[in-house]
């Protein structure tokens, strides 16, 4: 199988949304953990290859991208797209604009585009303003994220300093008049020097627009939504026939896994503990004593009711927390927590996880020793089940972004996979 299109993602949860939604299509869509060591022997139309470096070193994230990038090449794929949150999570660094930067030189291309709306999941862009919901991303609730605050709404000035080229736009207006004066107006901003262009959508209409106004650009980036017709365009409409899956889990067993502090991760952790067997983490006691006591409470819990271990908390706690440990050192002990909580669980039979955090979906899942995921049903936008093998058991994972999903998602998550 010839690749249509090889995709790069930043984190884990990002990976799965994004292959989740390719899915939908029909058309064979393959997610690899990390790079792999060799070339593929049963390459899908549309491989995802999921990295951990949406908060990594700038040096570092541009070193695995374009490593994911040349396995895409050599396996290859002609076309790329670099996938990363639809609430643009960077820092004035990156990685977002060095990542793409480096990725168009070793591809060869003068331009691309930058489009995180998912209108799905109320991410819209409006003359260059990301907004969540009704509110510009600066006054979201993603203004006091632990790693990636966000204090700007206009994404042309976010991401000015994270490049060298000059940036531009394709404002909703010229979007509204259609593929040919989308692909104008990228020629247009080509000629004064444009390398780096924000792309204006508001509804799922104008994803198909761009999608197709864009189809000379061998370099995509974006959230997820801007991947879902590129299928279509792609593929010429032919669906190919899915892999075998791997084994599907028969047991109820269950655990729940959260280290997102985002505001709807904090209402389904609310909505969840008011009737579930739970257990906080408390990084300040992870930091002097480890996770033995969170082990030995998950050692007596009864998993057929799928107990939550959470380090989920207000932003004021987070940032006390992270005023005593350090930003970087608080999420690393949470992570390596929920990690070593997620090998234990699936040891003491849970055969199905379900993650909140993209760091920590990351964490968890290359714990859990994972390097390929199989894409199931979506229990929410965005967020598939996904089904792989680790310690020879099979397993399934639903991975979530901290923003994704609405206060009853935990348990949606459950009820979507009953046992075989």
């Amino acid at each position: 199988m010839t690749i249509v299109l090889g995709c790069i993602a930043d984190d884990f949860t990002g990976a799965t949304d994004l292959a989740g939604l390719l899915a939908r299509s029909g058309v064979r869509v393959s997610l690899r953990i990390g790079v792999p060591d060799a070339p593929p022997t049963d390459a899908a139309a549309f491989e995802v290859i999921a990295l951990k470096c949406r908060t990594s070193p700038v040096a570092e994230a541009v070193a695995e991208t374009r490593k994911a990038l040349a396995w895409l090449k050599g396996a290859g794929a002609t076309r790329f797209f670099w996938k990363y949150c639809s609430t643009f999570d960077s820092t004035p660094q990156g990685n977002i604009g060095p990542v793409a930067e480096a990725l168009m030189r070793d591809i060869g291309t003068g331009q691309t585009i930058y489009c995180p709306a998912f209108p799905e999941n109320g991410r819209a862009i409006f003359m260059g303003n990301l907004f969540v919901g009704e509110q510009p991303l600066a006054e979201s609730p993603m203004k006091d994220h632990p790693l990636t605050p966000m204090r700007d709404s206009n994404l042309m000035r976010l991401l000015a300093p994270q490049v060298t080229g000059k940036v531009g736009l394709v404002n909703r207006l010229i979007v509204a008049q259609g593929p040919e004066a989308v692909r104008a107006r990228l020629a247009q901003l080509q000629g004064e020097g444009v390398a780096h262009v924000i792309v204006d959508a508001v509804a799922d209409a104008d994803l198909y627009t761009i999608a197709q106004g864009c189809q000379h650009l061998p370099l995509l980036t974006g959230g997820s939504a801007i991947a879902m017709p590129l299928p279509q365009l792609y593929a010429n409409g032919a669906t190919a026939a899915k892999p075998a899956t791997q084994p599907r889990p028969t047991t109820a067993k269950a655990v729940v896994l959260s280290g997102s502090a985002s505001a709807m991760t904090r209402a389904q952790v609310a909505h969840y503990t008011a009737s579930r067997p739970h257990f906080r983490l408390d990084p300040l006691d992870l930091a002097q004593n480890g996770p033995a006591a969170a082990l030995d409470w998950l050692a007596t819990q009864d998993l057929s009711q799928a107990p939550l271990l959470y380090a989920t908390a207000e932003p004021a706690q987070v940032a006390e927390v992270q005023r005593k440990l350090g930003r970087a050192k608080a999420g690393e002990i949470v992570e390596q927590a929920l990690a070593r909580l997620a090998v234990a669980a699936r040891d003491l039979g849970a055969a199905r996880i379900v993650v909140a955090g993209g760091e920590t979906s990351g964490a968890v899942t290359q714990a859990l020793a994972v390097t390929r995921l199989d894409i199931g049903r979506e229990i929410a936008p965005g967020v598939p089940w996904t089904f792989a093998t680790s310690a020879g058991q099979p397993i399934a994972l639903a991975l979530k972004s901290g923003n994704f999903g609405t206060p009853s998602f935990f348990d949606d998550a459950l009820t979507a996979l009953e046992p075989a």
